[in-house]
């Protein structure tokens, strides 16, 4: 960072944000609750005209995953939550009792491409008719319970992964939040010549990175392929496995 360097993290958990206060304690530090589309105005407030760099880390946290009352983990005994913001939009347990069997399918498909979106669409309805009080661990065995019975097997990971995906995905509007940093955000913020690099962990959120990089003139590519992770780094990091990082440089008059 250097001694004229400074940091703006933005994260919309403010448990997380807690947690950094407690080892960036340094004046160059700013951190700000809030998702990354608002940016601009957490810069305004803060009254920086544009900055060098923006890295935005898509993942969510090994803490997170492990809190019994966010519902992240397919293990979690809580409330069936799932926002990233607890305190704004609905959390998932109570959307899944809101929508309808369609509507849910559609998500599975979209934002999970769950092979099973419908069956399992079928299943959350016929579950809340029963009970409506959901959780990670009852959600994650009605899953295992559909593939059980048609006796689809897993592609090696948990059975549940993309529907968990899913319906995250959608409480929290990430796939829409990426595309409004990357077009209309991002490039009110950075200067030109500024470095945009963005870590994704599904191929969903990479295929939209991609799309916007090359569909928008303003961007030139700096990583022609994504950058990924190597066995040694997958060894003592697990959840990196997945992990595909790309940058783009932020040109205006790029023709």
């Amino acid at each position: 960072m250097g001694n004229e360097g400074r940091l703006i993290s933005i994260d919309r958990d403010k448990t997380m944000l807690a947690r950094a206060a407690e080892k960036l304690s340094d004046p160059r530090v700013s951190l700000r609750q809030g998702s990354y589309v608002t940016m601009r105005e957490i810069l305004d407030d803060l009254g920086i005209d544009r900055v060098d760099g923006v890295l935005v880390d898509l993942g969510y946290s090994s803490d997170q995953i492990a809190d019994e009352q966010r519902g992240f983990g397919f293990a979690s005994t809580g409330p069936l939550d799932m926002r990233f913001d607890s305190s704004n939009g609905e959390p998932a347990g109570e959307l899944l009792n809101s929508l309808d069997q369609k509507s849910i399918e559609h998500i599975l498909s979209e934002f999970g491409e769950e092979r099973l979106s419908r069956t399992i669409a079928e299943a959350i309805v016929e579950q809340r008719r029963q009970d409506s009080v959901w959780t990670a661990v009852r959600l994650a065995q009605l899953v295992e319970n559909v593939y059980r019975r048609t006796g689809m097997n897993p592609s090696g990971s948990h059975v549940a992964t993309q529907t968990f995906q899913a319906i995250r995905i959608y409480v929290n509007s990430e796939l829409s939040h990426v595309e409004e940093l990357l077009t209309k955000t991002a490039p009110s913020c950075l200067k030109t010549g500024g470095r945009m690099v963005v870590i994704t962990f599904h191929s969903l959120e990479d295929r939209l990175v991609k799309q916007c990089f090359k569909g928008n003139s303003f961007w030139q590519e700096a990583t022609k392929k994504p950058i990924e992770p190597r066995p040694t780094e997958v060894r003592f990091n697990p959840r990196s496995r997945s992990a595909k990082l790309r940058v783009a440089v932020y040109h205006p008059t790029t023709p």
